[in-house]
């Protein structure tokens, strides 16, 4: 009966689950999205973080994704060309349905706010808007509120702090955004409220989340992820199976499917991966506890009732994924944070993005910008070859972030 109920219900349930998800979600099936904006999105972190989880938690959307930030840009461009040469070559050109801006962190020149400088801040950033979508009618935009100068862990570098000018940037990006009917995205507040945190309680890791002050290491860009996904709708679901040992029945399985349940043992074949987080870097294990990343992100819980009391024993396809007492398997523990097949599978999907968005930046980078005016046949070639090899890296990313049949066994001590 057990296994009749599995088959006929708790497949579509899972299925169900995950194509509500989907559907809730801002990114659509075929979507391209152009990561835009200066050296902070140039750092290719969080932008790579929001690749992976989108690969890993939606395994069966197929989106493209290109990574265009630029070191020490403004809406005016920079290094790499005035903003109609930016947005032509590096955004228009791949035919993008969705397109993330976020700039302002040297459009305000680290100094107070300046009415006249913020006059050429925001007519760019409504020209950039106002080209795009002349270029691109259809185009979904979202405008990123600039990341944080870090005013919290040193003291402010002039009266009020830099980050107060930044938040005026940010109330602009809000109100266009809201004018113009565009999704806003704020990676301001929550990384200050998580640098609050993380300050008061470990201020000397807290000093390495933005180690500059501008440019923030891998643990801010995962807050900054988050607060980006979280704006797209990302579901806070991994999966979520709860089993009764005693009754020896499965009470609910999300975003999963349960089969073979004999009271201590199953196989799960889940709808997605969690996201691969460093807990082992200081810093990171830092912001993670200083936000709600895992509460709102990386929900993965398996809870068992129904136990005699003890310590129990899981394993997943063989090996140990962790310890526990009869207590916190009733309440249910979170697999994402544990070293699970899994997991491993999801930190193998994401150095494929970091190979993946490092072709993509060589041709980019050092053979179409710098050969652009010299009508080299050889390297229109190798720029072809490594079109072909972003394409190859894609394929395996995504075939890589299928999932697979765990076998599951609880044994008490």
């Amino acid at each position: 009966m057990l296994k009749r109920f599995q088959r006929h219900f708790l497949l579509p349930f899972a299925l169900a689950c995950s194509a509500l998800a989907q559907d809730a979600f801002f990114l659509k099936p075929n979507d391209t999205v152009v990561f835009y904006g200066d050296s902070i999105t140039d750092q290719r972190l969080y932008t790579t973080f929001v690749e992976t989880y989108v690969v890993t938690r939606f395994p069966q959307l197929p989106v493209r994704f290109v990574h265009s930030g630029w070191g020490g840009d403004r809406v005016t461009g920079g290094g790499g060309g005035t903003i109609e040469e930016r947005l032509k070559r590096d955004v228009i050109a791949y035919k993008p349905t969705v397109m993330t801006i976020m700039l302002g962190m040297n459009d305000g020149r680290y100094r107070p706010f300046d009415a006249s400088i913020f006059e050429t801040y925001s007519s760019g950033y409504e020209n950039i808007v106002k080209t795009m979508k002349d270029a691109a009618p259809g185009l979904r935009f979202t405008l990123i509120q600039p990341s944080p100068f870090d005013d919290v862990t040193r003291p402010a570098t002039m009266p009020g702090g830099y980050n107060a000018t930044l938040l005026r940037y940010s109330d602009f990006v809000k109100e266009l955004a809201q004018k113009n009917g565009q999704m806003v995205a704020d990676l301001n507040a929550p990384v200050v409220e998580m640098l609050n945190k993380a300050n008061a309680s470990d201020p000397t890791n807290a000093l390495k989340i933005v180690p500059d002050r501008v440019h923030p290491g891998a643990s801010g860009h995962l807050i900054m992820a988050a607060a980006l996904l979280k704006a797209w709708g990302a579901p806070a679901l991994v999966t979520a199976v709860h089993i009764d040992a005693a009754s020896k029945s499965v009470k609910s399985a999300g975003n999963t499917s349960v089969s073979g349940f004999d009271g201590l043992t199953w196989t799960q074949k889940d709808s997605a991966l969690p996201m691969p987080v460093n807990m082992a870097d200081p810093a990171t294990a830092l912001a993670v506890k200083s936000s709600d990343f895992v509460e709102s992100l990386n929900r993965q819980t398996l809870k068992v009732t129904g136990l005699e009391g003890g310590t129990y024993t899981l394993k997943i396809n063989g090996a140990v994924a962790g310890k526990f007492s009869e207590g916190q398997l009733s309440e249910g523990v979170n697999l994402a944070a544990l070293p699970t097949p899994m997991l491993k599978q999801a930190e193998g999907v994401h150095a494929l993005t970091l190979k993946r968005t490092g072709v993509h930046n060589m041709r980019w980078r050092q053979l179409q910008t710098v050969f652009a005016q010299d009508g080299i046949a050889r390297v229109q070639t190798i720029m072809e070859n490594l079109d072909a090899l972003d394409e190859e890296l894609a394929a395996r990313q995504r075939s890589a972030a299928q999932p697979s049949s765990c076998y599951y066994e609880l044994a008490r001590e």
